[in-house]
This record gives C-alpha cells, structure tokens and sequence, in this order.
C-alpha cells in the first residue's frame, strides 16, 4: 500500500509538473503575440488562469488570461503599469506552440492604465508656480467626504460619486505660511480618454486656505493627464483612484488577435 500511494505522488508530480511546463511554454507564446500586438519593448508578463492547463489546452479555451506590461513611457508619462485580462480565449494548443502566425479570439478584454503619483507630481510642477514634493493619490470614501464637508462647511462634497473622486497629498512651501502638506479632494473625469482632475477642496496643514492662494492652489491642481490609448482598442469608460495611482479602465468585447492588430468581430 505503501508504495502504491508513493507511486501516486511521483505520478501527481510529474502530472504538475508537465502541466505548468506547458503552460509556461504557451505563457512565453502569447506574451510575445502581446507584444507586437500592443507595442511593447519588451515581452509582458503572461499568465494563463485555471489547473490543471492541461484541460484547457486540449480544448483550446481558456476562462482568463492576465497580460501585465510594467514601465510603460508614454509622451510625457513615465513608468506607467498597462494591464489587460482576457477572458474566453479561443486558441488552440498547435497554433499557440506553432512557429506558424497566431491568431487569438477572445470574448471580452478588460484594459487599464495606472498613471502613477509621480509622474501626476512632475505634471503639477510643470504647469504649477508652487513646488510639490512626495505627492500620495488615495481613494476616498463617503465618510471621509462627510467629514470634509463638516469641516469645510460645503455640503456639496457629500454629493461626490467617492469612486469618482480622489485625495492628492504633498509637500508645499507657500508664501507667508511656510512648508505644510496640501490636501485636496478632487473629482475624477474622463475626457476623451484624457484623465481630468477637478479640485473640491483645498487644505493646507489641515486647514482652509485664504481665498486668493486657495484659487492658486486649485488651478495648479486642475490638471489634465493623456496616458495613451488602452491596451487593444478598450474604451476608457473608468477612472478611479487605486493602489496610489489613477487608473482608467475599460472593456471591450469579441475581439481578434493577431493578423496586424486587434479587431472586433
């Protein structure tokens, strides 16, 4: 009994082991599809969803794949995060392993673009007389709008959509008030795949600014960010405050890969 259970184990072994081989080699063929096929330097980072791949293989479907491209540079951007998830993907296994051209169908493609704080900072300090150093992009809630409102006494914050909204943080020196963070609550739009910044509220040190450098302040905060198009031909529907970056996200659906580019089908 021994033994036969010992035999099993090396048996699961090798199944695993051949399996994640396998799926290596068609992770590394669809990241190279990936990379002509977005433009990309350098190959993206692939990875195919779902054990045993095996499965998946011999029928050529796969539930998901996730397509991640980091350090993207765009314009004036640098270090963007490109990421893409597919899902339904029909690509059977002698053509993903083939040396021949590939061609991948895929039900529904979800793209996004995280444009980080640091380049958002080196765009304020560009257009902006004001100097902003570490500057942080958080996600705010309602709560945190509630809050706000109170203490600005601007009842109008708590109509914010907070997914659509976003707080931008950092160091500043202004005259007469010396260095303190600056805080604002700004709204996230999108315009014409361009990520717009609209300024609610401004504080500095915690506190309101006077009327006058508060207008400064928000103008210099007014800002609007071209990432680039989304990875194959997604429309930007989304804009949102993640991880400390803001990302524009989008779907699009029954799409063909390879032959020159995306298309929909």
């Amino acid at each position: 009994m021994r033994r036969v259970i010992i035999v099993l184990v090396v048996l699961v072994g090798l199944f695993v082991a051949v399996d994640f081989g396998a799926a290596a080699l068609a992770e590394s063929a669809v990241s190279r599809q990936m990379r002509q096929q977005v433009g990309l330097v350098d190959d993206p980072s692939v990875r195919i969803n779902g054990f045993p791949f095996l499965t998946q293989a011999i029928s050529g479907r796969y539930g998901s794949v996730d397509v991640v491209a980091q350090h993207i540079k765009v314009a004036e951007l640098q270090d963007l995060s490109v990421q893409a998830q597919l899902r339904d993907v029909d690509a059977p296994l002698s053509m993903v392993l083939g040396s021949g051209p590939k061609t991948l169908k895929v039900g529904e493609a979800e793209g996004s673009v995280r444009i980080p704080a640091k380049a958002v900072e080196r765009i304020l300090n560009r257009n902006g007389n004001l100097a902003i150093d570490d500057l942080r992009i958080d996600a705010i809630d309602l709560p945190g709008l509630k809050a706000a409102a109170k203490e600005s006494g601007d009842t109008s914050l708590t109509s914010i959509d907070p997914e659509r909204a976003a707080r931008l943080t950092g160091s500043t020196t202004l005259p007469l008030l010396g260095k303190n963070d600056v805080s604002v609550i700004a709204q996230l739009a999108l315009e014409d795949g361009k990520a717009r910044l609209v300024p609610r509220d401004v504080r500095f040190g915690g506190n309101a600014l006077p009327a006058a450098v508060q207008r400064t302040v928000s103008q210099m905060f007014t800002i609007s960010v071209d990432p680039g198009s989304l990875p194959l031909q997604v429309t930007p529907t989304e804009l949102t405050a993640v991880d400390g970056t803001l990302q524009i996200s989008g779907t699009a659906n029954n799409l063909t890969l390879g032959g020159g580019g995306p298309s929909a089908g």
